[in-house]
């Protein structure tokens, strides 16, 4: 089988798009980062979302840093939706396999719909 020597230029480049999609926005990295990977990096839909995942934890944990740097991150108004955030993210863990990649991709659908129309509203 033949090495495809342009795929990790498109996956430095799909991580590089999630980083800035998430230090510019403070998230939504993940909504950059799944198409690319499942379309141009090749991976399955179920792998890209859990890839994008491992990929976005540390980049949201380096914009979270620079904003508490800058003084623009309130620790004490973050806990609670981290408290919050890791229950959901254990129990999206614990369904994820369980659940169509039919459904995934029309939910991962709706969520990047809604974030377009709350940003244009």
């Amino acid at each position: 089988m033949k090495k495809d020597k342009g795929k990790p230029l498109w996956y430095a480049l799909a991580g590089a798009a999630a980083g800035v999609v998430n230090g510019f926005f403070g998230g939504g990295g993940g909504q950059v980062l799944v198409p690319m990977l499942a379309g141009r990096c090749g991976l399955d839909q179920r792998r890209a979302f859990a890839t994008s995942v491992a990929v976005i934890a540390p980049l949201c944990a380096l914009s979270a840093g620079i904003y508490w740097f800058r003084g623009q991150l309130d620790l004490a108004l973050a806990l609670p939706y981290l408290a919050g955030g890791l229950i959901g993210g254990f129990v999206g863990g614990k369904v994820f396999q369980k659940v169509s990649m039919v459904w995934l991709r029309r939910g991962f659908a709706l969520l990047i719909l809604y974030g377009g129309v709350r940003a244009l509203l």
